[in-house]
């Protein structure tokens, strides 16, 4: 057996699970002309955006982030929501997640022969559930599962598997996919550009009368990729880091996948429950970037989206951690090669000026070329594998190294290795050219994104997600060219 050694020192590690759930997709369908009231929507704009981001908030609070580029007619487009596996309440971990499986599945009025048929028998479904996780008599439940399983056939007759999927195909989209992380999900599509009101449409539809359809099959999907993570070492890794990192907050004390026995035993209701209660405009923004008129497509979004009420939402709270005051050690024995992981707690989320400086760490570590570490280590090829990596959510950040050793190299011998490139790092012993070279290095990563409406579109979601001004996203680049060696140092330190 194989063994995967974590190495925690006192900054903090922050690893962000990502579940995909994908969905197959087709051909192409006629736009819907509508016309929509014009009305002196509340506008956002940056001096001197490369992307000319245009922000438009509604009437319900929800955020609309709008960048033409008209390289191709066609419009990259993300929903994205400010609630992840974070919410997950404790007793329904992986209920995010979940979710965001079952908002493929169609609303009331597609992915239905019948919806009024359907629904009593997805009322029973519902209710029986809600007796299964409560009996503890193991006879008992079978019944009632068998009762659920002959429930489940008979609504299934009902549904039309995949309609979601067609409706996409029908109007051209491309990609379609969703994600869900410990503090967002997100639900992705490409659309030609003549579709934005077909795809505004059905979005609103969806985003307002979701059915849990199918549940008792996608819940065995959901379950199955479940299983598949407990043979994963790397995630069996990243889940055991962050549990040591993150003692007291659901970072570390409940997964993106959630527990086998939480997800043997689902609540429907707990499930609507949490889509009424994060599922609102004030808590999710639409993003669009690719060859549109971001006039025309406000009202389109409007129409469609304008009328649905806000909810309160309150601000997540978390219990602080305390001071990592010692090396933890975390031993993960797999069937994988071997690897060690180094991971710095940082106290402070993804929109900190301890982030910014954090990424820049990085990049005078290991940028590929002239870094501490591919200096030192990977041009000399002292290690099979070695890069560092800054991981950051809403609430805590991370630095990691991860490394894999050579054939005969001891993990031991890997960690010491990785320490001296840290020391160097903190002791100052690297030239401030390097610094230099990596804030040309983040401008040109910049410059870069600007070609892609996946890489603009995904800029203006993590903008959103993070809580962070599009200005001061547009603006981080100038932030960083104010960051003295010394500086850097101080916070190494």
């Amino acid at each position: 057996m194989k063994k995967i050694q974590f190495v925690l020192a006192i900054v903090v590690i922050l690893l962000s699970q990502i579940s995909f759930a994908q969905v197959r997709i087709d051909s192409d369908s006629p736009a819907i002309s509508v016309a929509a009231p014009s009305k002196d929507y509340k506008i956002e704009k940056v001096a001197n955006d490369p992307m000319n981001t245009v922000i438009y908030t509604l009437e319900n609070g929800l955020k609309v982030y709008m960048s033409v580029n008209k390289e191709e007619p066609r419009v990259q487009t993300y929903i994205a929501v400010r609630v992840g596996s974070k919410n997950d309440p404790k007793e329904n971990t992986g209920l995010a997640h979940y979710f965001e499986h079952l908002m493929f599945k169609g609303t009331q009025k597609f992915g239905t022969t019948d919806w009024e048929k359907e629904k009593t028998y997805i009322k029973q479904i519902e209710e029986l559930y809600e007796v299964y996780i409560k009996t503890t008599d193991k006879e008992k439940r079978n019944e009632i599962y068998k009762e659920i399983d002959k429930l489940s056939f008979e609504a299934s007759k009902l549904a039309i598997p995949n309609e979601y999927d067609k409706l996409m195909k029908l109007i051209g989209s491309r990609g379609t996919n969703a994600a869900t992380s410990n503090d967002f999900t997100f639900y992705v599509e490409n659309i030609p550009s003549n579709q934005i009101e077909n795809w505004a449409k059905i979005q609103s539809d969806r985003f307002q009368n979701p059915v849990l359809r199918l549940f008792h099959t996608e819940l065995e999907t959901v379950y199955e990729e479940k299983n598949m993570s407990l043979t994963n070492d790397r995630r069996k890794a990243n889940d055991a880091m962050m549990a040591a990192l993150y003692p007291n907050h659901p970072y570390g004390q409940q997964t993106t996948l959630g527990t086998a026995e939480h997800l043997r035993n689902p609540s429907m209701v707990a499930i609507n429950n949490y889509f009424d209660k994060y599922y609102v405009p004030n808590n999710y923004c639409i993003v669009l970037s690719g060859d549109f008129n971001p006039e025309e497509a406000i009202k389109v979004i409007d129409k469609y989206f304008g009328k649905i009420k806000p909810k309160n939402i309150e601000p997540f709270k978390f219990e602080y951690e305390k001071p990592i005051t010692e090396v933890k050690r975390v031993d993960i024995v797999g069937l994988e090669a071997e690897n060690l992981i180094i991971a710095y707690r940082i106290n402070a989320g993804s929109t900190s000026k301890e982030v910014m400086l954090a990424n820049l760490l990085d990049r005078v570590l290991n940028n590929g070329s002239t870094g501490i570490m591919d200096v030192n280590v990977m041009q000399k090829q002292l290690v099979q594998n070695a890069y560092s990596s800054v991981y950051d959510l809403n609430d805590y950040a991370a630095f990691t190294i991860r490394a894999t050793p050579k054939t005969g190299q001891s993990l031991e011998d890997l960690e010491r290795l990785m320490i001296e490139q840290i020391d160097q790092l903190v002791a100052g012993k690297w030239d401030e050219s390097i610094l230099k070279a990596a804030i040309n290095q983040q401008r040109l990563s910049e410059m870069k994104e600007l070609e892609s409406n996946s890489s603009r579109a995904m800029k203006m979601v993590y903008s959103y997600l993070s809580g962070e001004s599009w200005e001061k996203t547009v603006r981080m680049t100038e932030e960083m060219k104010k960051v003295t060696k010394e500086e850097l140092l101080e916070f190494a330190r």
